[in-house]
């Protein structure tokens, strides 16, 4: 059994994948609080509900691609095998972490997508660097930027670990109504960074509200 806040048909807002149709699974709680966290609503309450419940759930949509998000999903042990359930049907899974918890157990086949939190996140000191090894050419780096420390911060991350040539795609992305798009876009362009920028797509689309 997990407890899950959400599953909801929408296009993907953010990584490599932006912009295509997924089927998103968010699991309920989380014990991390970033200043910035957006699904606040998904720290508590939610349904339970039994893996194969929630894989017949994603079969209805018949998508190409699943995304398992929270919340932090490794933080029900359950989450692992669900993933793999998924996997084995087919679908392309993804899985969003902030990067407290260790990937070893994660299943071989799921796109590992990782946050990094900077300073202003107030969270940085839970990062497990340890996780980066067990990254590879699929996986993602997230860094979400608040300020220019945080850019700072992040780009000695970049370059410490050799995050551009460890993964598929270092994700940069600011800080809704923190950070300027621009100004972001900006530091990237004049440090010729090998990055990605984005920003959240669905936000654009649909506002800041839960299920899209």
């Amino acid at each position: 059994m997990l407890r899950i806040s959400e599953i909801f048909y929408s296009l993907q807002g953010e990584t490599r994948t932006s912009g295509l149709p997924t089927v998103f699974i968010r699991l309920t709680g989380c014990p991390l609080r970033c200043t910035w966290c957006d699904t606040e609503y998904a720290f508590k309450g939610g349904s339970l509900m039994s893996l194969e419940d929630i894989v017949a759930q994603v079969d209805e949509f018949n998508p190409g691609y699943v995304t398992v998000t929270g919340g932090e999903p490794l933080a029900q042990k359950a989450c692992q095998q669900l993933m793999s359930m998924l996997a084995d049907k087919g679908y392309e899974v993804s899985l969003e972490t902030s990067g407290a918890f260790a990937l070893d157990d994660v299943d071989s086949r799921v796109v590992k997508v990782m946050d990094l939190k900077p300073p202003a996140s107030g969270e940085s000191h839970r990062n497990l660097y340890e996780n980066i090894s067990l990254l590879d050419n699929k996986d993602q780096i997230k860094f979400v930027i608040a300020d220019r420390g945080d850019y700072d911060w992040s780009v000695s991350k970049l370059i410490e670990f050799g995050l551009s040539e460890r993964v598929s795609d270092v994700l940069f992305s600011p800080v809704s109504g923190q950070l300027s798009p621009e100004l972001l876009a900006g530091w990237i362009l004049e440090d010729r960074l090998s990055v990605r920028f984005q920003i959240q797509l669905h936000r654009i689309i649909w506002g800041d509200k839960p299920g899209v």
